[in-house]
């Protein structure tokens, strides 16, 4: 009954912001959500949550209402129109839409992506690596489509591709998609031969490893927290329902991973939380053998590997944060045999470690940028890649082959498109391959890339990156849009964005602000903004911003601040700490509602995520959650000009998060500064899963900073 009132509320509602013939006069009403208080009580403490029903994703009125703020959103917006469609042109004109990516080598084969012109999404392909080079035109007669999105996309909204792995003989591929955008995969096996799936149908698959036979993958499953729990076994034209059970993790800290070593040796199954790993390795000649433990799991230490020849190599954190590299024989890999090759160093962080047969490559990360040293395992000579600009992200490409002497990385900046680079591993030289094509006149020079830092309120010194048109004065008169997310040590390097440049180019100023909780400075920087230390990625953000306005680089009235997910954590706190802050802000599919989320365990990630945030059923985790949290802490006060953003089909941050973060400060907020919400209906955590809705998307976004910056024409 309460759901059938609730729906004719909102289908009302939804009239009222329909554009009227006096719209240029008459702003549209903004929809009001009912209010159904729902009480909490937890650790003696009742809060309540009046909109909390909006959990309810059958519910007619919930749809009702994301309808409604959709239609609010493009009423409001109505007068934008125009600009959004000449943003849209722009960005579409900068794309080489007929295009190949650089083909990375596997037993015999160079696999690669191929789009075509107006389609949305790529095709996945191969061919012989002994076959004559492509024809300049016209179609490669050596060319076999494995897999074409665009004719899944014929049936589903929205089409990702996961899993891609083709068995050691080429004969098979084990490839996952998501139809829905909720990142739940279907695994299929592919006879390359025929061209034709198998009847095998593995359903929420999160990875795929093959054995060394062709006939035998190992895969993991979620639980219904979507949590990857179980490892199984399955066997080619075997039912899918006698598949072995190899490994279950009950610890709901936990998930698991499987993969093989590049040696094509072992397949290594590395069970992980935040913040601590213990890893099996199984002889991928043997897959119905048991998994060997290589060393029991201690709390608070992560370690993984690689192999080579009659040893393991183990990137370890036991006696640093930032991981050092020990070696261990085959036969007996346990701490006790551990033997030290590079030792920790407290200002480089050893984020991976890849063998090859002559060559061991660490990816690091020192002075808060990627480094990549290559180690000649004949000599002990190493050799560190020189890069040549201020700020860069550099990071490993697709790299299969054991017995090369190539690495591949990619390489991108705020001016260098994303470039991929084969680096010869006994000379350091390294070969373009691939460059991503920017269509219209690009010119690099055009732009001045800076690398600053502010003061935390505890003296820390917070990096930040910055590009600007090289014209554009500082004379503390510029917009600016400051971007961070500062969460799971993840980092947020400066890499290039053509859609960026229809920004740029109008004269706006774009920062990152790599707050604690990143992983930019190596661990204990995510340490810094992590659990207890949480409020520093906050007070971070406020200092950078508050920088770029005093040295002249952003005007404060036309300062926008943006972040998505965790970032939009980072956004919504720093609203209600200083909702003074900026002109106007964009939270994507904002991780807003931390308090709730983080209190039912049942929901996808929360259980993962007590070591990043807190546990909530803790008296002083709750106490520092509740502090931040950027729907408890919703006031009644004036907030700048907001943009929200969600996908109804996220698994990541789920829909109603926003939803009723919206609602709530709709019912707050003080001012007539404009608040949108957008819902992608067919959309998942990373928004519309093709390229040209993805376009359509950006240039929604991108106008609302125009217009709230003073530029919008």
């Amino acid at each position: 009954m309460r759901s059938r009132r609730l729906a004719a509320a909102f289908v009302l509602a939804l009239a009222t912001v329909l554009p009227m013939t006096t719209a240029d006069a008459v702003q549209p009403a903004a929809p009001v959500a009912r209010r159904i208080p729902h009480r909490v009580t937890l650790h003696g403490e009742t809060r309540v949550d009046d909109y909390f029903w909006m959990r309810e994703k059958e519910n007619p009125a919930v749809r009702a209402h994301l309808e409604a703020e959709n239609a609010y959103a493009e009423a409001l917006t109505a007068h934008l129109a125009p600009l959004r469609e000449t943003l849209y042109a722009e960005m579409l004109g900068r794309i080489q839409q007929a295009d190949v990516s650089a083909p990375w080598p596997k037993g015999g084969f160079l696999y690669y992506a191929r789009t075509a012109e107006g389609k949305q999404y790529a095709a996945w392909c191969r061919r012989p690596a002994a076959a004559p080079p492509p024809p300049a035109e016209g179609p490669d007669p050596h060319e076999t489509v494995l897999v074409d999105l665009n004719d899944v996309a014929e049936r589903h909204a929205f089409v990702a591709l996961h899993d891609f792995e083709p068995s050691d003989d080429g004969t098979k591929l084990a490839y996952s998609l998501d139809t829905t955008g909720f990142r739940q995969y279907t695994l299929r096996i592919r006879d390359l031969v025929t061209g034709r799936d198998g009847p095998e149908t593995m359903e929420k698959v999160a990875n795929v490893t093959w054995a060394a036979d062709g006939r035998t993958l190992f895969y993991t499953v979620e639980d219904d927290a979507k949590r990857h729990a179980r490892l199984y076994r399955h066997r080619l034209g075997e039912p899918v329902d006698r598949d072995v059970l190899v490994h279950e993790e009950p610890d709901q800290r936990f998930e698991l991973s499987c993969r093989r070593t590049r040696s094509g040796a072992f397949i290594v199954l590395t069970s992980s939380s935040q913040t601590t790993s213990e890893v099996r390795v199984l002889p991928a000649d043997r897959p119905d053998d048991a998994f060997t433990l290589v060393a029991p799991r201690a709390e608070g230490v992560e370690y993984d590997l690689d192999h080579h020849g009659d040893r393991f190599w183990i990137r370890a954190n036991d006696t640093g944060r930032n991981f050092r590299v020990v070696t261990a024989p085959v036969a007996t890999p346990g701490r006790e045999h551990w033997r030290e090759e590079t030792p920790h160093r407290p200002d480089v962080m050893i984020e991976g470690l890849d063998l090859f047969a002559r060559h061991c490559v660490r990816w690091e990360r020192e002075g808060g940028l990627p480094r990549v040293t290559i180690v000649d395992l004949r000599s002990g000579a190493t050799r560190r890649l020189e890069f040549p600009e201020t700020a860069w992200d550099a990071y490993p490409g697709r790299n299969e082959e054991f017995d090369t002497n190539q690495v591949r990385y990619h390489y991108t900046s705020f001016v260098t498109p994303l470039s991929v680079y084969d680096a010869d591993m006994d000379t350091g030289a390294s070969t373009l391959r691939k460059r991503q094509p920017v269509l219209g006149g690009y010119d690099a020079t055009r732009y001045e890339v800076e690398r600053l830092a502010a003061t935390a309120p505890d003296g820390t010194r917070i990096p930040i990156s910055l590009v600007r048109r090289a014209d554009v004065a500082r004379d503390g008169r510029a917009p600016l849009y400051l971007y961070g997310y500062g969460a799971y040590g993840i980092t947020m390097d400066p890499s290039f964005d053509a859609r960026r440049l229809s920004l740029l180019d109008r004269g706006v100023v774009y920062a990152i602000a790599h707050v604690r909780g990143g992983g930019e400075l190596g661990k204990a920087w995510h340490d810094g903004g992590r659990m207890a230390n949480k409020m520093n990625s906050f007070t971070d953000f406020i200092a950078c911003a508050e920088h770029l306005v005093r040295e002249g680089y952003a005007a404060r009235e036309r300062l926008a601040i943006g972040g998505g997910s965790a970032g939009g954590l980072l956004i919504g706190a720093v609203l209600n700490l200083r909702p003074d802050l900026c002109r106007a802000a964009i939270l994507n599919v904002p991780f807003v509602d931390v308090l709730n989320t983080m209190s039912d365990p049942t929901l996808p990630l929360t259980v993962t995520e007590y070591e990043e945030w807190g546990n909530p059923h803790l008296r002083d985790d709750y106490e520092r959650m509740k502090a931040y949290c950027p729907y408890t802490n919703l006031a009644r006060r004036a907030y700048p000009a907001l943009l929200v953003k969600t996908s109804l089909n996220d698994s990541q941050v789920m829909y109603w998060e926003p939803a009723k973060y919206v609602a709530k400060l709709r019912a707050l907020k003080l001012g007539p500064a404009p608040l949108l919400f957008r819902t992608n209906m067919a959309g998942g955590h990373g928004g519309s899963s093709g390229r040209f809705d993805a376009l359509r998307d950006t240039a929604f976004d991108h106008a609302f900073l125009l217009w709230q910056m003073g530029l919008a024409k």
